[in-house]
């Protein structure tokens, strides 16, 4: 619907409303524009991680979009709504972690906005520049599907907070900074763009949802080996949760990896590893592929805050 309603031709915008940033175009380069809020009890909890764990993984978030497409960060916009309770001390925290994600990957925090409120929430806007932003679109039959980034291991650190575990154990470290503290993949997003990827998607809301929205907006197949998705770090860690290795890969969610494809005749970038390939176009799909070569439709369960 908003899709529908905000759509149309305007002058300087080359990429509107439907993809991971929007782009407006420049004489040289095209301006990559996205927005993403943090709200408590959605998103996070105080429980789970501290508040500048919250800041830096709301703009680590944001960022994720101009990594999607290809894009340089150049700055970064933060509207706080604090409940009435917030001391200086937690606004300061906040403050840090947000300053600690802009410093890590050069994207300075040049202004934003502070209010109060019933919850906690941080919307995070960001600006990039790209010469030829990746889209979600243009993924072609043959094409390899590739991703940068672990997948699960933010849904399994999830899991292991919802159910209590104890956190000073040594296997959960990787889990829980992968929650914590995710890394949008802005180098890789430019490696893609070097090696002449050709649709991609940053995977927030899970593999199987997020290649979905791949495969939909290409209008192809996209086939996923089983062996390749699943490694064995993260089969441990669903042995450990009681869950399974692939259900917490496709499913998970907040990665912030980047899910890509590129062309069959060009080497993928070394910050890319091989996932599977696309195999037909004309009929949205995705597929899992076991060892034996049997394929079965993914379920889509990834997170969608209207479901």
């Amino acid at each position: 619907m908003l899709r529908e309603l905000f759509a149309g031709a305007a002058p300087g915008v080359a990429l509107g409303i439907g993809d991971d940033a929007a782009l407006l175009s420049r004489p040289r380069e095209d301006l990559a524009w996205s927005i993403d809020a943090a709200v408590e009890g959605v998103h996070f909890r105080r429980d789970w991680m501290s508040l500048e764990d919250v800041g830096y993984r709301a703009t680590m978030a944001a960022l994720s979009d101009l990594a999607a497409m290809s894009a340089t960060p150049l700055a970064v916009l933060a509207a706080l709504t604090l409940p009435t309770a917030t001391d200086d001390a937690e606004l300061a925290a906040i403050a840090r972690g947000q300053r600690a994600a802009a410093v890590e990957l050069d994207a300075p925090i040049v202004g934003g906005n502070l209010a109060r409120g019933d919850v906690l929430t941080i919307t995070t806007t960001v600006l990039g520049e790209v010469a030829r932003g990746a889209q979600r679109s243009g993924a072609r039959a043959g094409d390899l599907v590739a991703a940068a980034g672990e997948l699960g291991f933010a849904g399994a650190g999830r899991m292991w907070l919802e159910r209590g575990l104890s956190t000073d154990v040594f296997e959960a470290r990787g889990a829980l900074a992968a929650f914590r503290r995710p890394i949008a993949r802005i180098a890789a997003g430019r490696d893609a763009a070097r090696s002449g990827v050709t649709s991609m998607i940053d995977v927030s809301d899970g593999l199987a949802t997020d290649a979905a929205q791949l495969a939909e907006a290409s209008s192809v197949t996209i086939e996923l080996d089983l062996v390749r998705v699943v490694d064995d770090e993260l089969a441990r860690l669903a042995t450990s949760l009681g869950s399974e290795a692939l259900e917490l890969a496709l499913s998970g969610g907040e990665d912030y990896a980047l899910l890509a494809t590129f062309p069959p005749s060009l080497p993928l970038p070394k910050s890319f590893r091989l996932l599977g390939r696309v195999t037909a176009k004309g009929e949205a799909a995705v597929l899992v592929v076991d060892a034996h070569g049997d394929r079965r439709p993914v379920s889509l369960a990834g997170f969608d805050h209207f479901r």
